[in-house]
Order: structure tokens, then sequence, then C-alpha cells
């Protein structure tokens, strides 16, 4: 059995609706990114407690921090990050969260990756050996822009840090928006690191992101295996259906609903149980 679990601002900034449209669902999971129109790592301590409150009182469980840790130009200084880094952990231990959600730093439109990879590995490893300290587990995800977008740098990223605090969130919609086949070029040579997944699905000819089943993500493919394969980690609804930004994206509460309905569907369809 996996873990249905999402991220409830693309629901509504607004919490009681997260979570009524949560319970709609029968999702015990939130992928905790934002809410008030604010993003996790800037909600106050206060905040944070009403949000715990309320999350416990309603049975919801927190599967991962949504950060945006490693959104920032690889040119950017890397100390006040690693501030943010700290504030993130904080929240997870908060949450008793067992990840967190980070990249790999954007490269300069049209330069080459190559020339930054020095200083992206040691950003990562950084960044991982600060969490061995934890029982926190990162999850890095191939966003499109940044170094780890492509088959080949994701693998790079995690053979070199070489830590069973770093893993993969595989994003299939992100890989057809670099061009690359999630199933057929991304998804074996990535198994190993694979320790959750990101459930969004977009179209080669103009990279829209659909709901799943309906774009090239070659999403039924991978579930099938994984069954297969006894994955019993979480599956993390990322729409995008509406509007899709650089830290952050909206569906709203009909068209999750719509995701959420199209990723039960294929899973019905390959007869795996969900909570």
């Amino acid at each position: 059995m996996i873990q249905l679990t999402g991220f409830a601002d693309e629901i509504s900034p607004e919490l009681e609706e997260q979570i009524e449209v949560l319970q709609s669902l029968k999702m015990k999971n939130v992928e905790f990114r934002g809410v008030w129109g604010k993003n996790v790592l800037k909600l106050t301590d206060k905040e944070l407690e009403e949000v715990k409150k309320e999350f416990d009182q309603n049975g919801i469980f927190v599967s991962s921090i949504g950060s945006p840790i490693g959104k920032i130009n690889i040119t950017d200084d890397f100390e006040p990050h690693l501030k943010d880094f700290d504030r993130a952990l904080e929240i997870a231990k908060f949450f008793h969260s067992p990840y967190i959600r980070i990249f790999s730093f954007f490269i300069p439109e049209k330069k080459d990756p190559a020339k930054y990879r020095d200083e992206v590995l040691y950003r990562m490893k950084t960044l991982t050996n600060i969490a061995e300290g934890t029982e926190i587990v990162l999850l890095h995800e191939n966003e499109k822009d940044i170094y780890g977008d492509t088959t080949e740098r994701c693998l790079d990223i995690l053979e070199y840090v070489d830590s069973q605090n770093l893993r993969c969130a595989f994003d299939p919609a992100n890989f057809v928006q670099c061009g690359v086949r999630p199933f057929t070029e991304a998804y074996s040579k990535l198994l190993p690191f694979i320790e959750y997944l990101h459930i969004k699905d977009a179209r080669f000819e103009d990279g829209k992101v659909v709901p799943v089943g309906e774009g090239d993500g070659e999403v039924r493919e991978i579930l099938s295996v994984l069954k297969n394969k006894g994955y019993n980690g979480f599956m993390s609804l990322e729409p995008h259906l509406k509007a899709a930004e650089t830290f952050q994206g909206f569906s709203g509460p009909d068209l999750f609903k719509v995701a959420t309905e199209a990723l039960k569907k294929i899973l019905d369809d390959i007869n795996w149980l969900w909570n």
C-alpha cells in the first residue's frame, strides 16, 4: 500500500480549505510548502504552531517540507542560504517530517552546466552533511533549469554525494519539460535513489502540465513497475494545472480534485491500494 500526499497550497492559500479538500479526498498526508500566501520557511513560530495544531486535530501527517532550498542561482552567495536550510531542518523536526524537498541550483541561461559542477556538488554535499546529523532525508527534485534537471546530472549529484540522507524525488513532468522520457530514459538509472514520487504529467509538444495519464510522462509505466517492485513510499500530487511559478504552483480545489482522481484511476487500473 502506498501513501498519497500532496502540495495543499495548490488547493488554496487558506489552511481551512486545504484541510477540507484533503479530507474530502481521504488524503491523510500533506507536502507542506506554504499557507496564507507565505512560503513555509517564512512562517513565524506562532504560525507554525497554529498549522501543526490544525494538522494534528485533523489527523494530517506532514510527509515532506516542500522547501525552496537550492532554488537560487549557483552564482548567488551560499552562506545566507544555509540559514534558510537551518530553518527548514527546524521546521521538519517540529512537524516530525522525515523529508525536506530541495533543488540543485539554477544555472545561468545558455551557460554550460559543467562549468558549475564543482560548486553544485560542493553545495549539495554540504547540505547533506548537515542533514546527516539528523534523521531527516533530503529529496532532490529534478526541476527544469537547475543543474540536476537531466538524468545524467541527477545521477552525478546522487552518486557523488553518496549518502542515505540524499535521495531522489522523481518528477515525470519536469523530465518531460527538459526533453527526457521519464520511464524510458530516466527511471532505471535513478531507481536505486528513488524514495519519493511527485505526481505530475506534461506534454512534449508544448510543455503544458496535464492530469496524469494525459501527457508524455509515462506515469502509468512508472507506477506499474514500482508496484511490482514493492514500492511503499509517498506519491505527492503537485498538479500545477492552473499556474506554475518559480516557487509555487496552483490548481484550485476543483482541479486538485481532478488531478487526484486521475491518479486514483491509474492506481485502481493496476490494482494498487493507497492510503
